[in-house]
């Protein structure tokens, strides 16, 4: 019973057909470039300071170690989550001498699976 339920699967996806994305309109509405669709949506970018990256995350840098100049700060970032249980990340960011140098996003363990 299971293999007829997969060869009929098989033959209904075959016989349907496959269509590629038609080029948009001459003069009209153009879709985003590649860059624009990717999931990393961080506004971070190499060599900003600690004032601009504090900017543009729209959160305050907590600082956790490191010389002046040569910090790591770590910052939480509400990305939404449900209504019973918001969800807060913890992004860490690297400066060195005074520039952005990376960043790291720490997803952690939930304590109530545990």
């Amino acid at each position: 019973m299971k293999a007829l339920a997969a060869v009929v699967v098989m033959i209904v996806g075959a016989s349907a057909s496959a269509h590629a994305q038609k080029l948009p309109p001459f003069g009209g509405p153009t879709p985003p470039p590649f860059t624009e669709t990717l999931s990393n949506t961080t506004p971070l970018v190499f060599g900003m300071d600690a004032e601009e990256a504090e900017r543009a995350l729209g959160t305050p840098l907590n600082y956790v170690k490191g010389r002046p100049g040569d910090e790591v700060f770590l910052t939480f970032r509400n990305l939404g989550g449900s209504g019973l249980f918001p969800s807060k990340h913890r992004l860490y960011l690297q400066f060195r001498k005074g520039r952005l140098a990376g960043w790291k996003g720490d997803w952690g363990h939930n304590w109530m699976w545990q």
